[in-house]
């Protein structure tokens, strides 16, 4: 792979803004509603887990069985818990080194897309000034099966333009790390190793890598 061809894509939580917390509250919120709760590890397995399969996890941890319409609505509801949240968000809630490499990458004329489960992702860009640094925005709204299925990946490189063997993936969950293997893509972990298997490095945060470490990524899976 030529370095001037590399594309980059960006899972969005946990990566470049932290809204797990929000998630938290907000379907914390919804169980203790139903009459249970829900603890930070069952939320860490909701990691890069869309809505709807999130909401049947969570019911299967409090023993609840709702019919479709019912789970619909309690998902509408913890979303509408979530957005109003979110809304209140600001640029101080990007992750550190996420505008650097944003920056960085931009400058050097370096493709970049979004892919993310969440369907609110115009929204957390635009109140944490992100938005202008992409060219491609893949999220729940644009996919039809989440990860690890490879599609929203897969959707970002053929926005970009490019081929999937140029894309890096920036990924903290191992659902997500799945995804860009399964399409054939080389991933940056942000995290633990021990929670990001496939990984082909895993960093603290994006302020441990920049274009040049990159680029050495690239030319070692070449």
């Amino acid at each position: 792979m030529n370095t001037t061809q590399i594309a980059c894509i960006f899972d969005l939580d946990g990566v470049l803004v932290d809204t797990a917390v929000y998630h938290y509250q907000a379907w914390k919120k919804l169980a203790n509603s139903l009459g249970f709760d829900f603890s930070h590890a069952q939320n860490e397995q909701l990691k890069g887990v869309n809505r709807q399969r999130s909401l049947e996890k969570i019911l299967n941890w409090g023993g609840i069985t709702k019919t479709a319409a019912e789970q619909e609505e309690l998902a509408a509801l913890k979303n509408s818990w979530y957005v109003e949240m979110i809304s209140k968000m600001s640029d101080t809630e990007v992750l550190p080194g996420s505008l650097q490499l944003l920056t960085e990458l931009q400058a050097a004329g370096i493709p970049i897309a979004l892919g993310s489960a969440s369907k609110n992702s115009g929204l957390i860009l635009e109140r944490t000034g992100l938005s202008h640094f992409f060219t491609a925005i893949v999220d729940g709204n644009s996919v039809t099966s989440s990860k690890p299925d490879p599609e929203v990946f897969l959707k970002g490189a053929e926005l970009l333009k490019t081929e999937p063997a140029n894309c890096i993936v920036f990924e903290d969950a191992a659902a997500g790390v799945e995804a860009a293997l399964a399409a054939q893509m080389a991933v940056v972990g942000i995290g633990t190793a021990e929670n990001l298997p496939g990984a082909d490095i895993v960093i603290e945060d994006l302020s441990k890598i920049n274009l040049e470490k990159l680029k050495e990524l690239v030319q070692q899976k070449s």
